[in-house]
């Protein structure tokens, strides 16, 4: 077995991050499946997004929707896209965390889009 200085064992190494590649790919696959949402104007504009940060379904309820006042939906709409996405965001980050936390890995290291 090839060893580096101090005693590092390439294969051992080679292992580790073949394994971390098939957990991070295995963990975006979930995300991928996860479902979280965000409302905004007391729930009357709902945003649902995945684990990985990707709008998948918008919600509004029909007592929003003034043609005299399509500036407010907009602001709305808007408000609920950009909280679910956060949020979302932030929860992939965390699991991402969680999977590579053990690795003294630099932030954003092995993290895609991070």
């Amino acid at each position: 077995m090839p060893k580096f200085p101090g005693g590092l064992n390439i294969n051992a190494i080679m292992k580790q991050a073949q394994k971390l590649q098939e957990d991070m790919a295995k963990l975006e696959d979930e995300l991928a499946e996860e479902r979280i949402e965000a409302s905004s104007g007391g729930g009357m504009v709902t945003a649902v997004a995945n684990g990985c940060g990707e709008l998948v379904d918008i919600k509004i309820s029909p007592e929003v929707v003034d043609p005299e006042d399509v500036e407010m939906l907009q602001d709305l709409i808007i408000s609920a896209v950009r909280e679910v996405i956060d949020q979302s965001n932030e929860h992939r980050k965390e699991k991402m965390q969680e999977l590579t936390g053990g690795l003294g890995l630099p932030p954003g290291m092995g993290m895609p889009g991070f």
